[in-house]
């Protein structure tokens, strides 16, 4: 396991579409899964893309209370018609943060660490940190969404 150096804005890996992993290629990608829990448990972060440690592939790592999620080619199929406003940053943006308006509930089908299609649903701050993350994978990252910065710093 190793820590990897995280890529912050403006840097142009963070603005790409990423790439989806073929099945057949999860086994090559274990090493970085297990790299990038280790660097967003280094960071103390909620969650991290691929895009942040310089691969611009369809991974994110989102930490649950119970143990790391993988979420590999992540697709949110629906969202609730209900959205909230919520103050977000990122690892990729230091020392900013904004509000953001996002729907409350998702429901995402991906295939999991072993290449297993998966499906499930989630609210509240699980939800957006689940979209915060996908949007990581589109090129788009929280500032290009800010409603208001809380912390008075502009880019």
């Amino acid at each position: 396991m190793s820590i990897i150096p995280i890529i912050t804005e403006p840097n142009s890996i963070l603005r790409k579409k990423a790439e989806e992993v073929a099945s057949d290629l999860i086994p090559d990608v274990k090493q970085l899964i297990t790299d990038m829990i280790e660097t967003v448990n280094n960071a103390k972060g909620i969650g991290i893309a691929a895009p942040q440690v310089g691969k611009s592939l369809r991974i994110v790592i989102i930490n649950t209370e119970d143990e790391p999620m993988i979420l590999i080619n992540p697709v949110i199929v629906s969202h609730s018609w209900r959205k909230v406003i919520d103050e977000e940053g990122c690892l990729s943006v230091p020392g900013k943060f904004g509000l953001i308006k996002r729907p409350v509930n998702v429901k995402v089908e991906t295939l999991d660490e072993n290449g297993k299609f998966i499906k499930f649903k989630a609210k509240g701050l699980f939800a957006r940190v689940i979209q915060h993350e996908l949007d990581h994978l589109d090129g788009i990252l929280f500032i290009d969404k800010v409603i208001n910065y809380t912390n008075d710093v502009q880019l």
